[in-house]
């Protein structure tokens, strides 16, 4: 499988693809260099959005998981930049639990992209799997100005 690298202010982060669609983004995952033309579309786009010069992601994504990870990552995506959402509206939405919810969000394989970090909890954040967790994802609702009481 290809897999990029790039350095941004959040630490490096590897980017793969697999049959023609970007699978996962991790922080100091996987290394290489592969260049492929969709995974330099992917690191030009996330250097983009990091820089506060891009809002909507435009690649093919295949994020494994089950059915209601499917479900949870469709419904992650149709949330707007600066928008959120808490795990109990996608529960609702997608008629389950919170918990499942939560599990789906800490499972996703393309964050940042899959913007599991505009999901938060009833009563504040909730958690966050990228590497410096719940720092990271008050930096990345910042960017987007997503969350004003943290601005």
């Amino acid at each position: 499988m290809p897999v990029a690298e790039i350095e941004t202010w959040l630490g490096r982060l590897s980017i793969t693809e697999e049959n023609g669609a970007i699978t996962q983004l991790h922080w100091n995952g996987a290394s290489g260099k592969e260049e492929t033309p969709l995974l330099q579309e992917a690191a030009r786009q996330v250097q983009a959005y990091l820089a506060g010069d891009l809002k909507t992601f435009d690649l093919p994504l295949a994020p494994k998981g089950g059915d209601l990870h499917q479900a949870v990552f469709k419904a992650m995506l149709a949330i707007p930049y600066g928008g959120t959402r808490t795990y109990g509206d996608l529960a609702r939405e997608l008629d389950t639990y919170g918990q499942p919810i939560g599990q789906a969000c800490g499972a996703n394989p393309i964050p940042i992209i899959i913007p599991c970090h505009r999901i938060l909890s009833a009563n504040g954040l909730g958690g966050y799997s990228g590497a410096g967790g719940t720092e990271t994802k008050i930096a990345l609702l910042k960017l987007e100005g997503g969350y004003p009481f943290l601005i």
